[in-house]
């Protein structure tokens, strides 16, 4: 699937072989990371690398909600990296958040918060979706060929991805990390062996699920990335065990039984490891130790590419025929069984309807690409049955991982789909973040004209009405000799739309 040239073509406003300024900002679990880098000619040059440990999940409680001490240090760290996004163009600029703001019931207040500070939209992206970024930046960054297996330990979630080049053949995110794994088993602050083993069990349980399959799948380097496997090679490296960047067996085992000499998790400090890891470094050590039991690894070596990498590498391929989400949707048509000659009319339909408003509704490229993918989804759940179809494809859109989407992104994809037809959906409508709703309104407004007028599935789109907007209100004006199919499916469409209180009238020539 790829758009029309002429209306998505990339534009990132630089001049040819001038590198294009990107920036990213990784809102983990454990740590908050700003990456601004210059990209030119498929590299990444650092401009400025921020880290600082904010440990969101430790403000996670029982209840599911972030507490306000964590959403103040989240918000002080990201009020320190604004300034280095001055300049930063929109498009160029992309923050993502990881498993604790997944997890969280209120993370859209802490959203709401941190948008508002940065003055840019904020992404949660899915498990796999943050294995696939996690793997396209160490992929970049480890230069050997061969099928690798990639490891990531995070603060509340860690991902396993196999792949060779820069193609994932397997992702999946376990719900395990140093922040949550020290609440869990580490909440009093004791280190002993008991809690220790009973941390590595948990993590061996989690790890059951994907060990045979992925070992099936084989590979011939293990790679790790991010904080906890960085700091668990400097450890082992600076006690003289095994060569920089590198995690043996035997080092690793070595510095387990160190770490459990320290007692407590207030006392942990060793040459290699920062201070400010130190309290979550011994669950975070459980965890590698259980993946190397499961895995039967010998060693594993150090990347420093992870996922504010990979957000920079897949937002320059954005918007682009490489973009990774033109094959996720293609491979959702194929899956699915999709309609493509109606699919490619109902699209047609409604860019053109698109084009008559865009002026007057402010709409952009990103939403143009939205409701032409949408457009080209609409049936997707007749694959499932023909009642309800609207229902089903959105649910199939909401809830499965595709690659390359963010939450938000297959929330919009979602709601559209589910709102093609039918009653138009209030209540989904309006439990959507209130400044979506006018522009998620208009978009489904618009796929809904375009599926009725290729109601009877023609060879080729049907002939455009000639559509007037006054605010929110639609007028539609559309040459109708006699009554007609068309003409009854419209009347029925305003008294939907006039249910939800939206105005749509209908003036025929």
């Amino acid at each position: 699937m790829t758009a029309p040239k002429d209306r998505f073509a990339a534009d990132n406003g630089t001049p040819d072989h001038a590198p294009r300024r990107l920036a990213a900002i990784d809102l983990g679990s454990n740590s908050f990371h700003l990456l601004v880098a210059n990209y030119q000619d498929d590299r990444l040059q650092v401009v400025a690398r921020q880290g600082d440990k904010v440990q969101l999940a430790a403000g996670l409680g029982d209840d599911g909600l972030l507490d306000e001490a964590a959403m103040t240090r989240a918000l002080d760290c990201l009020a320190r990296f604004a300034p280095f996004l001055e300049g930063i163009a929109p498009r160029d600029l992309r923050v993502v958040g990881t498993n604790a703001l997944r997890d969280a019931d209120n993370s859209q207040a802490f959203i709401d918060r941190a948008e508002a500070l940065l003055g840019t939209r904020i992404e949660i992206i899915a498990g796999r979706e943050e294995a696939r970024l996690i793997y396209l930046g160490a992929a970049h960054a480890v230069a050997e060929e061969g099928r690798r297996l990639i490891v990531d330990i995070g603060g509340g979630s860690t991902e396993f991805i196999i792949g060779e080049h820069f193609e994932p053949q397997a992702l999946e995110s376990l719900s395990m990390g140093c922040v949550t794994f020290t609440r869990r088993f580490f909440d009093t602050g004791e280190l002993t062996e008991k809690r220790m083993r009973r941390a590595e069990l948990a993590a061996l349980s989690e790890l059951a699920n994907i060990q045979k399959p992925f070992q099936k799948l084989g590979w011939s380097d293990p790679v790790g990335s991010s904080g906890t496997i960085k700091a668990a090679a400097a450890t082992i490296a600076a006690a003289g065990q095994s060569p920089d960047g590198v995690i043996t067996r035997a080092g690793l085992q070595d510095l387990r039984k160190r770490l459990l000499k320290c007692k407590r998790l207030d006392k942990v400090a060793m040459d290699g490891l920062k201070a400010d890891r130190a309290r979550v470094f011994p669950a975070g050590i459980a965890i590698l130790g259980a993946i190397f039991e499961a895995f039967e690894l010998e060693e594993m070596r150090y990347s420093d590419g992870a996922l504010r990498e990979g957000v920079l590498y897949d937002m320059a391929g954005r918007n682009s025929p490489e973009d990774s989400r033109l094959k996720t949707l293609a491979n959702l048509e194929r899956v699915y069984g999709v309609d493509t000659r109606q699919a490619d009319n109902v699209a047609a339909t409604a860019l053109a309807l698109f084009d008559q408003v865009r002026e007057t509704w402010q709409l952009d490229d990103d939403q143009a690409r939205f409701l032409e993918w949408a457009s080209r989804l609409h049936e997707i759940g007749l694959a499932i049955s023909h009642s309800q179809f609207h229902r089903h494809g959105a649910y199939l859109l909401e809830h499965s991982d595709l690659a390359g989407f963010s939450r938000p992104e297959q929330r919009l994809l979602a709601f559209l789909v589910r709102a093609h037809r039918r009653k138009f959906p209030v209540k989904e409508w309006q439990a959507l973040p209130t400044a979506e709703q006018c522009p998620h309104a208009r978009l489904a407004r618009l796929l809904r004209m375009a599926v009725i007028l290729n109601h009877s599935r023609p060879e080729h789109p049907p002939a455009l009405p000639e559509l007037e907007v006054d605010g929110e209100a639609l007028g539609l004006r559309l040459a109708v000799e006699e009554p007609s199919l068309l003409f009854a499916d419209l009347e029925q469409e305003i008294a939907y739309q006039r249910a939800a209180d939206l105005n749509l009238a209908l003036a025929a020539d």
